[in-house]
């Protein structure tokens, strides 16, 4: 397919004018004539030319698996058989929800030659996203028309949840800094400890952790080392409800809750930890608890192309379905988006799972009111937005208050600390030995 380019136009424009004159001068008949006729010939010529030129090849270059919010690289290889060369532009059909820089991209390739072209393009959502073809509009060799060529390349790649929070753990954990991520580190209380190794006293070692036996063999103190409790469960319940649809700059609360729950697996694997996964009011997994990497794993592709549905929450619904599943003790994190009408709904299911189970319930909260409430008060209406924030956030702790007591690590937070929240919750139960 070709067009005339915007240099045939304006030459098409500049003939008619000279036409146009002609109709009031007969000098420049002649002119306009021999003009047009010149015009005609290398329009042909230059359409004949880009009509028949050799087509060239288009491959494209990009990482099937992707986390959702990443940039990543997509290479573009065009490929020119001809023994002409290649001006215009590349287009590439991307993923519609995604967002890309660099496109459309320049193109010139000598003969017989191949380039390399790159643009970078960041998904929006999980899942399974698709190319299409690979657009290329190529000049003709007067410029006076546009060569439109479409190759096809169709691919689909898969999105997965943004796993950065993880490998920036793996990263500060090797060295010892996981605090910079707001992992706090707290004195380990009562006696759910597993012995770990012998070791020589050191100054602040308690009395009870003096290995006396050892003591007397190598005449010098001895303290036994503890580390936390191993061979736990934990088990996220995920909430699929339209609930969780609220998007909070540029992320929805599911895509948070998703991340947030990855980054909380992946730790408690590492602490030796079985972890298990269930969802509700939507698609439905189930993942029995294991432990190991490879588990870690099996929630990323659980997870991939999960989304909301249109459902209201139906925690107690859940809680009966967990509980007939999950017979051994286990920590069972709920993740949702808690509002104070759900208070009576939700205490039920809480209480069910708390007879067995120990139960961290967390929460989204919107960080859009917390930028509401730091914007300045300049006039009533802002007065009033201030005030009627303030009335819902105390209306949602009078919710969280009056949930059962047995259900003892509530948090209710923004989506981006969401995950490190969730993280320092669940090191504390371990620390506690409340499992």
């Amino acid at each position: 397919m070709i067009v005339p380019s915007r240099s045939a136009l304006a030459l098409g424009g500049a003939w008619l004018a000279v036409g146009l004159a002609a109709a009031f001068e007969p000098r420049l008949a002649l002119a306009w004539q021999l003009s047009g006729a010149a015009l005609g010939v290398a329009l042909a010529a230059d359409a004949a030319l880009a009509l028949f030129a050799a087509k060239p090849t288009a491959t494209r270059e990009v990482s099937l698996a992707i986390s959702r919010a990443e940039w990543t690289r997509v290479k573009l290889h065009v490929e020119n058989a001809g023994r002409l060369s290649l001006a215009g532009r590349v287009h590439d059909h991307h993923p519609p929800r995604a967002e890309v820089q660099g496109v459309p991209l320049a193109l010139r390739v000598p003969p017989k030659q191949r380039a390399e072209l790159e643009y970078r393009m960041r998904p929006e959502v999980r899942g399974p996203h698709e190319f299409g073809p690979i657009e290329l509009r190529l000049a003709s060799p007067l410029r006076l028309f546009e060569r439109r060529v479409r190759i096809a390349a169709a691919q689909r790649i898969r999105v997965y949840p943004n796993v950065r929070a993880i490998a920036r753990y793996q990263l500060l954990a090797a060295e010892t800094r996981t605090a910079q991520l707001g992992v706090k580190k707290r004195p380990r209380r009562g006696d759910g400890l597993d012995f770990h190794q012998l070791r020589e006293y050191r100054a602040g070692d308690a009395l009870r952790q003096i290995d006396w036996k050892a003591t007397a063999r190598t005449t010098k103190p001895i303290s036994r080392e503890y580390q936390d409790e191993r061979d736990q469960r934990v088990v996220f319940l995920l909430d699929c409800s339209q609930r969780l649809r609220a998007v909070d700059g540029g992320r929805s609360h599911f895509d948070a809750a998703v991340d947030a729950v990855l980054l909380a697996s992946h730790v408690a694997t590492k602490q030796g930890d079985a972890v298990g996964l269930m969802t509700f009011s939507g698609p439905a997994r189930w993942l029995a608890p294991r432990k190991g990497v490879a588990q870690v794993n099996a929630l990323l592709a659980a997870l991939v192309d999960l989304d909301t549905s249109p459902r209201a929450s139906d925690f107690l619904e859940a809680a009966r379905t967990l509980a007939a599943r999950l017979t051994k003790r286990a920590l069972v994190v709920v993740v949702s988006n808690i509002r104070d009408e759900d208070a009576h709904e939700l205490a039920p299911a809480l209480e069910l799972l708390s007879r067995r189970h120990f139960v961290l319930l967390a929460s989204l909260s919107e960080s859009a009111m917390s930028d509401a409430l730091r914007a300045p008060i300049e006039t009533l209406d802002d007065a009033l937005r201030v005030a009627s924030i303030h009335a819902y956030r105390s209306e949602r702790r009078r919710a969280l208050d009056s949930l059962p007591r047995r259900s003892a690590v509530r948090l209710d937070t923004e989506p981006e600390k969401l995950g490190i929240a969730m993280v320092n919750a669940y090191l504390e139960v371990k620390r506690a030995g409340l499992l």
